[in-house]
């Protein structure tokens, strides 16, 4: 009996098993409660019935770790780092709110000294980076010194998508105004 369950799927007699986890009795039949995958568990004692269970698989819950890549928005700049919110964790949606910070030297992997964070990124940007350390209690370091890590989608100050033109610049398609980011190259 071992298949996925739907809510109110009838499962079987009230006289042939007993309701379990995820199950519930009406008029005489066992209905499943939640979806998930339906057990029968043996007899726990003499005369008594088996039991009809269901089960939820765990959803996966996605924590960065060192090396992960992440992509996230930009919440806010200052001068030595850009503060970004996690949102996915290589291909999966994180469900708890993680904080990352892109410091001024992790921003490029040439030229580290000549970066200046308002160039590179601005609130509201979408950004694709590395986790290269757990950091501090509130916020995970990370980096955008790779060619294929940095900013994937922006917004020009008169609210159109931005299209990048070279590796620190992008362009308004309506205003043609020029505005710096450092760019992630297309995967």
């Amino acid at each position: 009996m071992d298949q996925i369950v739907t809510p109110g799927q009838r499962l079987a007699a009230t006289g042939d098993f007993e309701a379990s986890s995820g199950t519930y009795e009406k008029d005489g039949f066992i209905y499943a409660s939640t979806v998930g995958r339906s057990q029968i568990l043996p007899a726990s004692g003499s005369g008594k019935a088996p039991q009809i269970t269901v089960t939820r698989k765990k959803e996966a819950n996605a924590i960065p770790e060192v090396g992960s890549i992440v992509t996230g928005k930009i919440i806010r700049i200052s001068p030595r780092h850009a503060t970004m919110s996690i949102m996915v964790v290589g291909t999966v949606p994180c469900r708890e709110n993680f904080q990352g910070i892109i410091r001024v030297q992790d921003v490029r992997a040439t030229e580290r000294d000549k970066v200046q964070i308002y160039k590179s990124f601005r609130p509201g940007d979408v950004v694709r980076a590395e986790v290269v350390s757990l950091g501090d209690a509130r916020s995970y370091y990370l980096s955008t010194a790779n060619n294929d890590l940095g900013v994937i989608f922006a917004q020009s100050i008169a609210g159109h998508t931005m299209i990048p033109i070279s590796w620190e610049e992008m362009v308004c398609p309506k205003t043609k105004v020029i505005e710096h980011r450092k760019c992630a190259k297309p995967m």
